[in-house]
């Protein structure tokens, strides 16, 4: 009886998983328009250039397809190009193994009675590597669980990328040289203020 209920307790187990925990993207219907601002092959500077995202519902999906979305969650996605040979970047398609798209751009909650265009600036961040690149949307439920989606590329990936360049090493070293300038210059100046202070003083004290 025991091993009975073990097994039962088990597939149970192994039915919430599926639920919740193992959602394939090929099961996934592409309900959302989404755009981004990057011409297709632009080059964009991390941590200096800014990507606008826009998504809404498609508007030939049918009525109530949305009737469980929560939350929009927006990310920057890796072409094949930049995943060929890179194990950390591969796609699979269980999404929680998926690797394809690691860089969160925005999450928004859902409004299914706000039919209209959302939009959102994001500035690339500075650690982003260099790559090739697409815009993907999920739409999660109330579980956190991808029940839908919408991409800036085709289905295999191909049109509308674009790409990120990396800040180099030569430019991070830059940048702590400059700040590193910047801090000993005003400590510099308030060091000269302090001794021209301690002059003046001095003077003071001797014409008495």
């Amino acid at each position: 009886m025991a091993a009975h209920e073990l097994i039962v307790a088990s597939l149970l187990c192994c039915m919430v998983g599926t639920c919740y925990g193992s959602v394939h993207f090929s099961s996934l219907k592409r309900t959302l328009d989404v755009t981004a601002s990057p011409k297709r092959s632009q080059v964009l500077r991390a941590g200096v250039d800014k990507i606008t995202v826009t998504w809404a519902l498609n508007k030939t999906v049918p009525a109530g397809t949305d009737a469980t979305y929560k939350t929009i969650m927006v990310k920057l996605c890796y072409a094949p190009v930049s995943q060929r040979d890179r194990a950390r970047r591969k796609t699979e398609d269980d999404l929680s193994r998926d690797k394809t798209c690691q860089h969160k751009i925005v999450a928004r909650p859902y409004d299914a009675s706000n039919k209209t265009v959302h939009r959102f600036e994001w500035i690339v961040e500075r650690d982003m590597p260099t790559a090739t690149f697409f815009v993907r949307a999920y739409a999660h439920d109330s579980n956190d669980v991808e029940v839908g989606y919408g991409q800036t590329t085709d289905a295999k990936k191909t049109t509308n990328l674009f790409e990120i360049h990396s800040i180099s090493r030569r430019h991070a070293s830059l940048d702590i040289c400059s700040v590193c300038f910047s801090a000993f210059s005003v400590v510099s100046l308030l060091v000269f203020f302090y001794i021209e202070k301690r002059k003046g003083k001095a003077s003071s004290v001797r014409n008495k």
